[in-house]
């Protein structure tokens, strides 16, 4: 089978993203086996990235096109994107990083829809910088999501062979609650449902939980979970989506942990992020299903506490590329899956 080819965004160059990516790219034979990679980024900011990993800045090799890496392992194949980064600060909040940071994804979705990568990998942006960059986006699902003129979309983090599809992500605890609308739910679920499909498995079980203590305990601890979950939960298995819930989350994650559970969905940021890390670590990887193009990204932050030290590890980046290569070759499968259930 072709080797897919895959473009990693650099990420905030005041972070760890250069460095995971030159560790990544020159520490781990194993990628080239799978995918040919090409950074979309800034040449001088993964050149420091290579001397922090102890590796040749010579090996950096900037292209004009994707269509020119020929995925040799003694080199770093990059697209530069805007200018240069080299005076940007390790560890400090940045504009221009920021900016760059959510160029390097725009740049990337171009070659996407222009057929010239396969999938996209993300190193981590700051969303604070990006912001003071001009772009005001909550993350980078969300950007990608825009980038790609689509609605309907899920954060979905995976270790193995298990998913938590997310219904809200980046917003405010206030917000979450107000945004587990059935619209969304039933986005969601149809999301999970087609994704299962696509596997393989279009009768895998999908847990629902719920957003209050005890899934709502029968109304004592809040109404959202009978008036929106329970509803979505029924229109679902009434589409054919095998949806089970809302269950509560307490009993629902560590389920899945143990094997029970392959898809869950939750329904707000760290109901879903904080048991996932605590379990998982370096070995989950972040997917957004809903692009017409695989992307998965790390699990982590830009870790601007150890930038420029030489510490950081590339551990989840290596494996968000494993993944993304994975699935790249059947993401149509999952792409027209999701088309028809929207």
């Amino acid at each position: 089978m072709t080797r897919p080819t895959l473009a990693i965004t650099l990420g905030d160059a005041a972070g760890i993203g250069p460095e995971i990516t030159a560790k990544s790219l020159l520490d781990h034979p194993e990628v080239r086996q799978v995918c040919r990679p090409v950074v979309v980024g800034d040449a001088d900011a993964l050149r420091a990235g290579v001397r922090l990993s102890g590796g040749d800045p010579e090996r950096v090799r900037v292209l004009d096109s994707p269509e020119l890496a020929e995925g040799r392992p003694e080199d770093i194949d990059i697209v530069q994107v805007g200018p240069s980064l080299a005076d940007v600060p390790y560890g400090e909040l940045s504009a221009q990083a920021g900016d760059s940071a959510a160029r390097f994804v725009m740049a990337a979705c171009d070659l996407a829809r222009r057929g010239l990568v396969d999938g996209i990998v993300t190193p981590p942006l700051n969303k604070a910088a990006m912001h003071l960059g001009g772009h005001p986006w909550p993350g980078h699902t969300e950007l990608l999501a825009h980038e790609f003129g689509v609605e309907d979309f899920s954060l979905v983090l995976s270790a193995g062979d298990l998913y938590f599809f997310h219904l809200t992500t980046h917003v405010s605890l206030a917000d979450a609650i107000r945004l587990v609308t059935p619209e969304r739910t039933d986005a969601v679920l149809r999301l999970a449902g087609a994704f299962a499909a696509a596997l393989g498995r279009p009768e895998e079980p999908i847990g629902v939980a719920g957003l209050n203590p005890h899934a709502g305990e029968n109304r004592l601890f809040g109404d959202e979970d009978a008036d929106v979950l329970e509803p979505a939960v029924r229109r679902a298995r009434a589409a054919g989506i095998s949806a089970s819930g809302p269950l509560p989350a307490d009993a629902l994650i560590p389920a899945a942990v143990q094997g029970k559970w392959k898809l869950i969905t939750v329904c707000y940021h760290d109901q879903g992020h904080a048991p996932f890390k605590s379990v998982y670590g370096d070995d989950g990887v972040n997917i957004t299903v809903g692009l017409p193009v695989v992307r998965v990204s790390v699990d982590h932050g830009t870790a601007f506490d150890i930038a420029g030290q030489g510490i950081a590890r590339e551990a989840s980046l290596v494996l968000a590329i494993r993944r993304a290569a994975e699935l790249a070759p059947g993401w149509g499968h999952v792409w027209r899956a999701a088309q028809a259930a929207a």
